[in-house]
């Protein structure tokens, strides 16, 4: 049995992974961490990390991004494992997060689900067929009116995989307002949608001379992202140092 701690346990995927981890039989989550406190929950909560006194195997962690530092140094410092979900990171964060898997395990996906996951692969292997024939590749996502970072860390991800794909030749436009110029056939388009209460959709866009193909998840519900957080967190428990993702987890 993994024992969790879910960070940031209160708010809207906290909750999600608590509903679903009572259904499992391979983790419970033991305690959480939220400085709310009005929500009730059948693990003890804590407002810091300081004052949590529970004994855990892994940390959950899907809070936000002021939240990171302090979660790092305490994972650092106590030897635990981390499934890093927080998306909207800054660079200075990042390094700090690859400072850190160099003494406990860290997980980081900027997506949890196994259809996006499987998505990457996808359009890797589409972009060197289409994006090499001069196609041009534009990413459209869709969020709730509620998500505050644009374009989504999924997004972003399913970008470098392309540029990965077509070995880093492209760069990343996010605002075509302030130019008054033809696209450039090197670079890759990400446009954000807010609005109502969307999950989540990614649609890649391969924009050729009279075709165009579509590849599109889209999600409908938060609870594929629980349920592959929880499934990290189980594959996570006990692993060396290091940083890991979501395809070490779909090939286990």
């Amino acid at each position: 049995m993994v024992r969790i701690l879910m960070h940031g346990c209160n708010g809207k995927m906290g909750q999600v992974i608590t509903g679903l981890a009572k259904e499992m039989k391979q983790a419970k989550i033991v305690a959480g961490l939220d400085r709310y406190d009005g929500i009730p929950n059948d693990y003890p909560v804590f407002p810091t990390f300081n004052d949590c006194n529970v004994e855990f195997d892994v940390i959950i962690d899907f809070s936000n991004a002021g939240a990171v530092d302090s979660l790092l140094e305490y994972a650092v410092a106590k030897k635990v494992p981390v499934v890093l979900c927080t998306t909207g990171l800054s660079e200075e964060q990042l390094k700090k997060v690859e400072e850190a898997s160099k003494t406990i395990a860290i997980l980081r996906s900027a997506n949890m689900s196994l259809g996006v996951n499987t998505l990457f692969e996808l359009v890797k292997a589409a972009a060197k067929v289409l994006a090499t024939a001069g196609f041009d590749m534009e990413i459209v996502e869709r969020h709730h009116n509620q998500k505050v970072d644009a374009p989504s860390g999924t997004a972003i991800a399913f970008a470098e995989a392309l540029n990965e794909a077509m070995n880093h030749e492209y760069h990343y436009v996010y605002d075509r307002s302030s130019v008054r110029e033809k696209r450039d056939e090197k670079e890759i388009g990400l446009s954000a949608v807010r609005g109502g209460t969307i999950v989540g959709e990614h649609e890649i866009i391969f924009a050729g001379p009279d075709e165009v193909v579509e590849l599109k998840h889209t999600a409908y519900s938060k609870a594929i992202f629980g349920k592959g957080a929880l499934e990290a967190a189980i594959f996570l428990a006990g692993k060396p140092a290091g940083m890991y993702d979501m395809s070490h987890v779909i090939k286990k």
